[in-house]
C-alpha cells in the first residue's frame, strides 16, 4: 500500500503526463494548421484577452506560466511574422508593451477553433459529466 506521499507523487507524475501528452496534441494540431506553437497560441491569446490588446512582458509570464525572458523569446517571431508589435508604455518610458495586431487577433481567432476541435477530441471529458468536470477544474485550479 502506498504512503500518502507516495500517491501524491504519483497523482503529480500522472498530471504532468497528461499536461505533456495535452500539451503535444495541441502543439502538433496548431503547427501543422495554423504554423504556432501552444506557448505561442497561449502568449496570443493571453494578448487578446488583456485590455486594449497589450500587456507587458512581466504580465505575459504570469499569465502563461514563463519567465519573462522566455515570453521574450517567444514574441521575437511573432513580431516578426506581424502578430505582434512592441511599444513604449505611455506612462513609463522604460517598459515596453506586447501588442496584438490585427493579423494576431485573426490568428489567435483562427487558432481558437483549432484548440477547440483538440479538446472536443479528448476522450476522457466526453466520459465525464459536467459536475465532473468543473470539479476537476476546481481541483486543478486550486493547484496553481
Amino acid at each position: 500500500m502506498n504512503t500518502p506521499l507516495e500517491t501524491d507523487r504519483d497523482l503529480v507524475v500522472a498530471l504532468l503526463d497528461a499536461s505533456a501528452k495535452l500539451e503535444r496534441r495541441l502543439d502538433g494540431a496548431l503547427s501543422s494548421i495554423k504554423g504556432i506553437s501552444f506557448s505561442e497560441f497561449q502568449i496570443l491569446d493571453a494578448l487578446a484577452k488583456a485590455h486594449d490588446a497589450r500587456a507587458t512582458r512581466v504580465g505575459l509570464a504570469e499569465k502563461v506560466g514563463l519567465t519573462p525572458s522566455g515570453v521574450t523569446r517567444a514574441l521575437k517571431p511573432l513580431e516578426k511574422l506581424g502578430f505582434v508589435q512592441t511599444t513604449k508604455d505611455a506612462r513609463d518610458a522604460r517598459r515596453s508593451l506586447a501588442v496584438l495586431t490585427p493579423q494576431g487577433a485573426e490568428l489567435v481567432n483562427d487558432a481558437s477553433g483549432v484548440v477547440d476541435d483538440s479538446v472536443r477530441g479528448v476522450d476522457a471529458f466526453s466520459q465525464m459529466s459536467p459536475e465532473r468536470r468543473n470539479a476537476l477544474a476546481e481541483a486543478l485550479a486550486s493547484l496553481a
